[in-house]
């Protein structure tokens, strides 16, 4: 059946995934600028995180109201928790920011936020696909957001190296390893999506 239509589910979901790039793209903006107000910026990363997931709670809601779905509703959850847990990863790490007063942000954050945000401009597109019922053409998106968590996973066995190599301040590695962790974490989020993705494909292409 897949989605018709201004679908509920398929608007729902395209409101969460155009959540989490706008989340996406106010994390990015915040670290290139080098701005100094980390409350700000973990406050309305959480006010997005929020956002989220009062839209993962709107879809669990009509779940649990219709009996017919356009596509499995374990996928559909599944696919809404996945985006939403990216959108906790990047508000996760927005806090520890926060907490540790960490104003110095490192060309590894920057690459790694880079990646995120690209893996996430690239879950949007997938959705807007799987909307159309386009499921063929979703496999060249699920790629790139693999290929986006894989850069992560190079980037975190640098900036970990380095980081052993050259910071002699044992509470500045400790916080700088956490920090490097919880954008790859975020990545492995994004892959989730995508794995989520491929599990739809298969099951109805």
């Amino acid at each position: 059946m897949l989605f018709k239509k201004e679908d509920k589910f398929s608007v729902q979901l395209k409101k969460i995934s155009t959540n989490l790039v706008k989340s996406t793209s106010f994390f990015t903006e915040y670290v290139n600028d080098d701005q100094n107000d980390l409350k700000d910026f973990a406050i309305v990363m959480k006010d997005h995180e929020h956002a989220g997931d009062d839209l993962v709670h709107v879809i669990i809601h009509e779940l649990n109201k219709v009996f017919i779905t356009p596509i499995e509703r374990e996928d559909i959850l599944a696919l809404a928790m996945s985006m939403d847990d990216v959108l906790d990863g990047l508000e996760s790490t927005a806090a520890l920011f926060e907490m540790y007063g960490l104003k110095e942000v490192d060309e590894y954050m920057l690459e790694f936020t880079k990646n995120i945000q690209k893996a996430t401009e690239e879950i949007d597109k997938a959705v807007d696909l799987l909307n159309k019922k386009k499921l063929i053409e979703m496999r060249r998106h699920v790629i790139r957001i693999k290929d986006y968590e894989s850069k992560c996973d190079d980037v975190l066995r640098v900036s970990i190296k380095d980081l052993f190599q050259k910071e002699k301040d044992p509470i500045r590695i400790i916080q700088y390893k956490e920090i490097y962790e919880y954008f790859e974490d975020t990545a492995d989020y994004c892959q989730d999506v995508a794995n989520t993705f491929e599990a739809i494909i298969m099951k109805n292409a």
